[in-house]
């Protein structure tokens, strides 16, 4: 199949899981056919059958804000009449209201291109809820040929917020179990924690929706018991305002901001816990992918977290904001070796629900369905 994925291209889950997505397709033997306005930040490497098709939006004085949607559709038109594409999957807004206008200009020319909406998050549960933005998102998961969505939460938050008149499929986010289940390196390992302190990492986009205080004030109850470090991966709005309060923190030494990192494979398997503090979580990827390296999950039960960590077997969760049980649950997973590996054991095995293998064929018969 030639299939066209319309995504945002940066770090956030939908842009990950667009890429994984379409690198998984690619390998099953399928064209695949990126259009965004920059190559996407884990589509690394040449792939024969993968191709990116950028969207240039030009600039004039008359414009304070581009029309990005209006060049997006017409890239959209364009790669579909020179590659023989032959779907838009569009994850997220506003990729689905550009791929209905695409969809539109090319039935002017007698030519059927079906639209699958993937929806993933916030593009419900912030920017959709917004009245300015409302109308044109309903009409536009309504429109499309199929809507699924990441979770079954997810799916309950967009019947209960928005007039949907059509089936809303669940399909989880999936892991690649054979890229983040790597050996840890050992001189890594000992660079971060020399003394063999536990290693305790976050990452997230650190959007006040993460409350990455939460995980700040978690593990300084958790290092007042035991020795730890934490890692703090990614980059976003709130960034400076926790490094400030970090460094005012009697042992900020051990809060290092590593900032945005591509190869999370390489960070997450030295790590003894994950921390997930978010208000809301339409799915929680960054948890399923620490899972997938054996790292056991400390989070909130917002949204479809429920759905991916299992409470006392793949981690602990707890209410949100309640950063005492969180650190209490985390001291019950590091208390001893024994309990670590089990805990950590348990998470890979929980991972493996999610796989890749398992997930990307349930794709490919919708393709194969509205096609």
């Amino acid at each position: 199949m030639n299939i066209g994925i319309v995504c945002y291209p940066t770090f956030g889950g939908s842009g990950v899981l667009a890429t994984e997505l379409g690198k998984a397709l690619a390998d099953k033997g399928h064209n695949i056919h990126f259009i965004t306005y920059q190559q996407p930040v884990r589509l690394s490497g040449f792939h024969a059958n993968i191709f990116y098709h950028e969207v240039r939006v030009p600039t004039y004085p008359l414009f304070d804000y581009p029309p990005y949607e209006t060049a997006l559709a017409s890239t959209m038109v364009d790669v579909i009449l020179n590659n023989d594409v032959e779907l838009l999957h569009a994850l997220c807004h506003p990729h689905a209201a550009a791929a209905y206008m695409a969809k539109q200009i090319l039935a002017k020319q007698g030519i059927r291109i079906p639209v699958i909406t993937t929806l993933h998050g916030t593009d419900i549960t912030l920017v959709g809820r917004d009245k300015t933005y409302s109308p044109v998102v309903t009409f536009s998961m309504n429109e499309s040929d199929i809507l699924t969505a990441v979770s079954h939460n997810l799916k309950e938050e967009t019947y209960k917020n928005f007039s949907i008149d059509k089936e809303i499929e669940v399909i989880h986010n999936f892991v690649d179990i054979q890229r983040f289940h790597k050996k840890p390196v050992d001189a890594f390992r000992k660079l971060i924690s020399p003394n063999g302190e536990k290693i305790i990492v976050h990452a997230s986009n650190f959007r006040k929706l993460k409350r990455v205080e939460d995980v700040v004030a978690t593990f300084l109850l958790i290092q007042e018991k035991m020795p730890a470090t934490l890692l703090l991966l990614g980059d976003g709005p709130e960034r400076t305002h926790i490094e400030a309060s970090a460094r005012k923190c009697e042992s900020h030494n051990t809060i290092k901001f590593l900032g945005k990192q591509e190869q999370m494979e390489d960070i997450l398997p030295i790590a003894d816990l994950f921390l997930l503090t978010s208000e809301y979580e339409s799915f929680g990827l960054a948890a399923l992918e620490a899972m997938a390296a054996s790292v056991p999950v400390i989070s909130t039960n917002a949204g479809g977290l429920p759905e991916i960590n299992i409470n006392g077997f793949s981690g602990y969760m707890s209410n949100v904001g309640d950063v005492e049980d969180m650190s209490k649950n985390a001291l019950l997973i590091l208390k001893d070796n024994a309990t670590l590996q089990q805990f950590k054991s348990n998470a890979l095995a929980q991972a493996k629900k999610f796989g890749i293998e398992n997930i990307v064929p349930l794709y490919e018969a919708l393709y194969k369905k509205v096609i």
